[in-house]
C-alpha cells in the first residue's frame, strides 16, 4: 500500500503544466538552464512566483515531485490534468480509489525515450522517477528491462545530472527568476539522495554496486563550491567604483556579492532543502572561506597604503557588522559562527603597518605645514582679521584637522586602533609645538623692523588658542602630553605678550618715578598719566582674542599695581607726623581707586590685585601698634609671597615707630606666613635693595 501513495495523491495533488508564467511543459531548445532562457510574463514579479510555488508546496508537501510522477505515468502515455478524474463515472472517495487501482494495473515501465522526452520539457522530477523506474525493471527482468541495458540509463542519467546541476548551480539566479525549475532541481537531488539510502538499507555493506550509491550529496557540495568561486572571481558584475584600487574594487565586490548572494540563500534556498543539508551554513563557509583567502594573499602581498586601511576596515568594519544590517541574513549569519577575514597575527601586523605609516604620514604633514606658515610671516602682508581679531588660524586649523580626522579613520577601523593611533599621535602634537615655538622665537628676534610685525604676533597668539581648546577638550588630563602641550603654548604666549607690553612698561616706568621724586605730591595727575598711556596700548590689544585680550589687561593690571607697590618701597619717603602719614595714605586710596576702576572697565578680571594698595595705605594711616599687626596680618593672609624685607623696607615711611615696635610688627609677619603658600606672585618679583 505504502508504494501506491503517489497514485493515491494524484486526483487531489496533480499540478498543472501551464499554472503560471513559467510554461513547465514547453520543452527548452537549450538543455542548459539560465536566467535568459526562462520564459516569463511581465505581470507577476520573481518574489510573486516564488510565493505562490511555496505556497502550494505547503498544500501538497509532495507535490513537487510525486504528484508530478503521478500525472505523467498512465497507461495511455498521457498525463492527467488536475481537473479531471480518472473515470468519470467513478465518484467520490471509493471511486477514486478504484481508479487509481486501475492505472496501476495498467502502469507499465518506461521507456528511455520518454525520459529523454521528459528532461527535453525539463520536467526532472518526472525524469527521476521513471529513471528508477527503469533501474528496477533491470533487476525483474520485465519487457522494458529486457530491452534496456544499464548503460542506457547511465546515459540517460549523465543528461539528467547535467540538467540537475546546471540549474543548482545558478541557484542564486534562479531563484528569484525561474523558482519552479529550481525547484525541480532540488527535488531530483533529493529524491536521489532518498534512493541511495534506500540502496543502502536494503544491501549488504559488502555487496559492491557499480552505480550506488550515486553520490549526487557530495556533487551538489563541490557544484556550490564552484558555482560560490565563480561568482566571487567575477568582479564585472560590480560597477567600477571611481578612485578605488583594483585591491578595493575586489574587496568591495566580494563583499557586495557576499552580501547579497547569502541574503538570496536565507530568504529563498534554504527553504527548498531538508535541515541535514545545512544549505545556509555551507554556502556561508564557502563564501567566508573564499573570501578570507583572497584576503589573507592581499595581506601577505606588498600593499599601498590606502589598500591596507581599506584592507582592515573590511576586516574590523564592514565584513562583521553590514553583512548583519539584513535582519534575515543576521539571524542565520549568528548561528555560523563565521570568524574574521583574518588571522589575529596577520591582521595585528598589518595593523602595526598602517599605523607606522599613519604616523609619518601625520608628522610630515605637520611639518610641511609650519613651513608653509613661516613663509607667511616673511611676507609684507597684513594677516586677516576675524570677528575684528587678527588670525593665523590656518596652521592651528590645518594640524587640529590632520590629527582628527586621521584619529577619526582609525576609530573607523576599531576602537583599539584608534586609541593606539591617539597616543602614537599624542607624541607628535608637543614635539610639533616645540618646533612651532622655536620658529616663532626665531621670528620675534630676528624680524622686529617688519611692517607687520605686531600684528603677525597677535595672530600668532590668538593661534595658541584652537590648539588650547582641542587640548582642554580632548586630551585626557592624565595624559604627560597634556601638561607638556599647554607649557608650551604658555609659552608661546607670554612670549609674545612680552613683545608687546614692552613699549608700554618702557614708558611708565619714569612716570611712576615722580611719586617718589615728588613724595606724592601731585599724585593723581601722575596716575591721570599713566592710565591715558595705558589706554592706548590697550586699545591695540583688542585685535587679540578674548582670552587672550583678558589675560594681557590682567598682566597690565599686575604691572601697574606692581609698579605703585616698588614706589612705595624704595625707601625715598619718611613721615614722623601722623597727619603727614595721614594725608599720604589718602593719596594711595586714591590712586588705587582710579587704577582699580581703569582695569576694571577695560575687563581686567583680576579682582585679587584690588586690595593690595588700600591695605597697604590702611597701615600707613594706622597708629596702634595692635591694629598695625592686625593689618599686616590680614595683608600676608592675602598676598602670602610678602617677606619680612618688603615689609621692612614699606615701614620706613612710619619714621615714627621704635626699633621695638617695628621687631614686634616684622616677627608677627614671620609667624603668619610661615605655612602659607603663594595664591599668585605679587611681592615676590619685587627686589628689595
Amino acid at each position: 500500500m505504502m508504494k501506491m501513495l503517489p497514485f493515491f495523491q494524484s486526483p487531489f495533488g496533480i499540478r498543472s503544466g501551464s499554472e503560471g508564467c513559467i510554461d513547465a511543459n514547453r520543452p527548452f531548445e537549450n538543455t542548459s538552464p539560465s536566467a535568459e532562457q526562462v520564459p516569463a510574463c511581465p505581470e507577476p514579479s520573481a518574489d510573486e512566483i516564488w510565493s505562490r510555488d511555496q505556497e502550494k508546496m505547503r498544500e501538497r508537501p509532495e507535490a513537487a515531485c510525486r504528484a508530478s510522477r503521478a500525472s505523467s505515468i498512465t497507461s495511455n502515455e498521457s498525463c492527467i490534468s488536475a481537473g479531471d478524474s480518472p473515470e468519470k463515472g467513478n465518484k467520490g472517495i471509493k471511486g477514486m480509489l478504484k481508479s487509481a487501482f486501475k492505472i496501476v494495473k495498467k502502469t507499465k515501465p518506461p521507456s528511455v525515450k520518454q525520459v529523454m522526452d521528459l528532461l527535453g520539457e525539463q520536467k526532472l522530477c518526472d525524469a527521476i522517477q521513471h529513471l528508477f523506474a527503469l533501474e528496477k525493471s533491470l533487476s525483474t527482468k520485465s519487457e522494458e528491462g529486457l530491452n534496456t541495458s544499464q548503460q542506457d540509463i547511465e546515459s540517460v542519467y549523465e543528461v539528467l545530472k547535467h540538467k540537475v546541476f546546471s540549474t543548482l548551480k545558478d541557484s542564486v539566479l534562479l531563484a528569484k527568476t525561474n523558482p519552479d525549475l529550481l525547484q525541480q532541481a532540488v527535488e531530483a537531488l533529493k529524491e536521489q539522495e532518498k534512493e541511495d539510502q534506500n540502496y543502502m538499507s536494503e544491501n549488504p555493506p559488502d555487496q559492491n554496486m557499480q552505480f550506488r550509491p550515486r553520490k549526487w550529496k557530495e556533487l551538489w557540495m563541490a557544484t556550490v563550491k564552484e558555482s560560490v568561486e565563480a561568482r566571487m572571481k567575477d568582479t564585472s558584475r560590480t560597477p567600477r567604483t571611481e578612485n578605488l584600487s583594483a585591491v578595493g574594487q575586489n574587496l568591495l565586490h566580494m563583499g557586495k556579492t557576499m552580501k547579497e548572494d547569502l541574503t538570496v540563500v536565507a530568504k529563498y534556498i534554504n527553504k527548498l532543502y531538508p535541515p541535514e543539508f545545512n544549505v545556509f551554513s555551507i554556502y556561508a563557509e564557502l563564501y567566508h572561506n573564499y573570501f578570507a583567502s583572497q584576503a589573507k594573499k592581499n595581506a601577505e602581498s606588498h600593499l599601498e597604503d590606502k589598500d591596507i586601511y581599506l584592507l582592515l576596515s573590511w576586516v574590523h568594519n564592514f565584513y562583521p557588522k553590514d553583512m548583519r544590517k539584513d535582519h534575515a541574513l543576521a539571524m542565520e549569519l549568528d548561528k555560523v559562527k563565521l570568524g574574521s577575514l583574518l588571522p589575529s597575527s596577520l591582521s595585528k601586523e598589518l595593523e602595526n603597518k598602517y599605523l607606522d605609516s599613519e604616523e609619518v604620514t601625520v608628522k610630515n604633514s605637520l611639518s610641511k605645514c609650519l613651513d608653509k606658515e613661516i613663509q607667511r610671516w616673511k611676507e609684507d602682508k597684513e594677516p586677516e582679521k576675524l570677528n575684528g581679531h587678527f588670525q593665523s588660524e590656518l596652521l592651528g586649523i590645518f594640524v587640529i584637522q590632520s590629527i582628527y580626522s586621521s584619529q577619526k579613520r582609525a576609530e573607523d577601523i576599531s576602537k583599539a586602533v584608534g586609541e593606539e593611533l591617539s597616543r602614537r599621535l599624542l607624541k607628535e602634537l608637543p614635539a610639533f609645538l616645540r618646533s612651532y615655538r622655536e620658529a616663532f622665537e626665531d621670528f620675534k628676534e630676528k624680524s622686529k623692523k617688519h611692517t607687520y610685525y605686531k600684528p603677525i604676533l597677535i595672530a600668532n597668539i590668538n593661534n595658541c588658542w584652537n590648539f588650547r581648546d582641542y587640548t582642554e577638550k580632548y586630551v585626557a588630563e592624565k595624559e604627560d602630553s597634556r601638561a607638556d602641550i599647554l607649557s608650551t603654548l604658555a609659552d608661546i604666549e607670554n612670549s609674545g605678550f612680552d613683545v608687546l607690553l614692552q613699549q608700554l612698561f618702557a614708558q611708565l616706568k619714569p612716570m611712576y618715578k615722580k611719586f617718589t621724586e615728588n613724595k606724592w605730591d601731585s599724585s593723581s595727575e601722575i596716575m591721570n598719566e599713566i592710565i591715558k598711556t595705558t589706554s592706548k596700548h590697550i586699545s591695540d590689544f583688542k585685535t587679540l582674542k578674548d582670552p587672550f585680550y583678558h589675560a594681557i589687561v590682567e598682566k597690565i593690571h599686575a604691572r601697574l599695581v606692581k609698579e605703585y607697590i616698588v614706589r612705595l618701597l624704595k625707601r625715598k619717603v619718611s613721615l614722623k607726623s601722623p597727619a603727614q602719614q595721614q594725608t599720604l595714605a589718602q593719596h594711595i586710596s586714591k590712586n588705587a581707586a582710579d587704577l582699580e576702576a581703569f582695569c576694571t572697565s577695560n575687563g581686567s578680571q583680576a579682582t585679587w590685585l584690588n586690595s593690595a594698595l588700600p591695605k597697604l595705605a590702611e597701615i600707613i594711616r594706622l597708629q596702634d601698634l595692635g591694629a598695625i599687626k592686625i593689618e599686616v596680618a590680614t595683608l600676608a593672609t592675602t598676598y602670602p609671597d610678602i617677606r619680612k624685607r618688603h615689609l621692612e623696607a614699606f615701614l620706613h615711611i612710619k619714621a615714627n615707630l621704635s626699633r621695638s615696635e617695628l621687631k614686634s610688627i616684622l616677627g608677627y609677619l614671620a609667624d603668619s606666613t610661615a605655612s602659607t603658600q603663594p595664591r599668585a606672585p605679587l611681592f615676590s618679583s619685587i627686589n628689595v635693595s
